[in-house]
Formats: structure tokens, C-alpha cells, sequence
């Protein structure tokens, strides 16, 4: 299976995950506010994958994350079955997707942004590069966090389902921490992958400019 292949295949395994939790999800605004970033994403990606392709790694992984949005939109995150699995598991007083769609919020984001500043040439220095992705991830964090505090002026009481914070008054903080850990445990733990897979992906375009 070549690059075009697995790209089309972890697109197509993302909009019929999409479909199925748009047929009847818990709540259709939810539902809506959770997948929107999914419904972004996935054109953009699509459009761009020939002019400025990313490495497979993170194809692989913003699949990933669309998942989790899509599943938390589904049945909102509070009511996520495979939440109360790990809530028996780790004998939880709550309902944890939140926090694995928080982690994801800062896993993900972190080697997005590594990887444009990287092909940019934008940053010097591999400690500031790393040090500018934590503080892209935590501005993203708390702009979601703004989002949901919108979202709940708003809308009142029709935005708890989307908000999630089934009672924890450190919810935000607990968020905002859950993206800091898992962007700092992404760079830590695939920054290696990443610079080998960006080291194919320039060998690919040289060749094919020569060629």
C-alpha cells in the first residue's frame, strides 16, 4: 500500500466513524461543537496532502485524535462507555475520556506545530523549538477552555454536556495539565521519529525535483 493509500484509508476509516456517531448521538449540539475541529481538519488535510504532505506519523496520529473527538461527540464525554471501563479499572470516582481527549488535545497539537516550525525553518535551537510547541499547545488549551466558558454564557444549561465537568471545579486546570503532559510526553517520545520521517519526506522531494 503506497503513501496515497494509507493517507485514503485513514480518511475514509475517520468519515465513517464520523457518519456513524452523527446517526444518533446523545445530543446533537454536542455532538456539533465536538466534531466541528474534525469537519476543519479533514478538507484541509485532504487539500494539502500533494502541496505540503506531513509525515505518516502524524497522519496517523490526527486520525487518532478525529476518533476521540468523534466518540466524545457521540456520546458526550461524560458518558463515554469506554470511560466507565477505566473508571472501574482504576476505581475513579469519574467518568476519565475527558481527560484522554485533553491529552490528545496537547499529544497531537505538539507535533503538528514541531513539525511546521521545523519544515519552516522558523526556530534555531532544538530546546526553544521544543520549548515554543509547550506554549503553542498550553494557548491552544486555553482557548479551548475560553471556547467552553463561551459556550456556557451562552448557551446555560444547554452547554453542560459539551462542557463535561461532572462536578470538578478544577476541571479547567485539570485540562490545561492533561495537554501540557501529553505534549511534553510527545516530544519526548517520538521527536527521534518524527526528524526521520521529515528526513525521508525532504529525500522523496529532492528526487522528485531532480527526476
Amino acid at each position: 500500500m503506497n503513501r496515497a493509500h494509507r493517507l485514503l484509508a485513514l480518511l475514509g476509516i475517520v468519515l465513517l466513524a464520523l457518519a456513524w456517531s452523527g446517526l444518533r448521538p446523545y445530543d446533537r449540539l454536542t455532538w456539533w461543537m465536538e466534531t466541528l475541529p474534525v469537519m476543519i481538519a479533514a478538507p484541509l488535510l485532504f487539500l494539502t496532502w500533494r502541496r505540503f504532505p506531513l509525515t505518516g506519523l502524524l497522519y496517523v496520529l490526527i486520525a487518532l485524535h478525529a476518533l476521540v473527538l468523534i466518540l466524545g461527540g457521540a456520546y458526550t464525554y461524560a458518558r463515554v462507555p469506554l470511560g466507565f471501563t477505566l473508571a472501574d479499572w482504576l476505581d475513579l470516582a469519574r467518568n476519565p475520556y475527558d481527560r484522554i481527549g485533553h491529552l490528545f488535545q496537547g499529544f497531537v497539537p505538539a507535533l503538528v506545530a514541531r513539525e511546521v516550525l521545523l519544515r519552516g525553518a522558523f526556530v534555531r535551537g532544538r530546546r526553544m523549538l521544543a520549548f515554543l510547541c509547550v506554549c503553542i499547545v498550553l494557548a491552544i488549551s486555553a482557548s479551548y477552555e475560553l471556547i467552553e466558558w463561551a459556550a456556557a454564557l451562552i448557551l446555560g444549561q444547554g452547554a453542560d454536556q459539551f462542557l463535561g465537568t461532572q462536578g470538578d471545579s478544577w476541571d479547567t486546570q485539570w485540562d490545561m495539565f492533561c495537554a501540557l503532559l501529553g505534549a511534553v510526553t510527545a516530544l519526548a517520545g517520538l521527536s527521534g521519529l518524527q526528524d526521520r520521517q521529515l528526513a525521508a519526506l525532504d529525500a522523496a522531494a529532492a528526487a522528485a525535483e531532480s527526476g
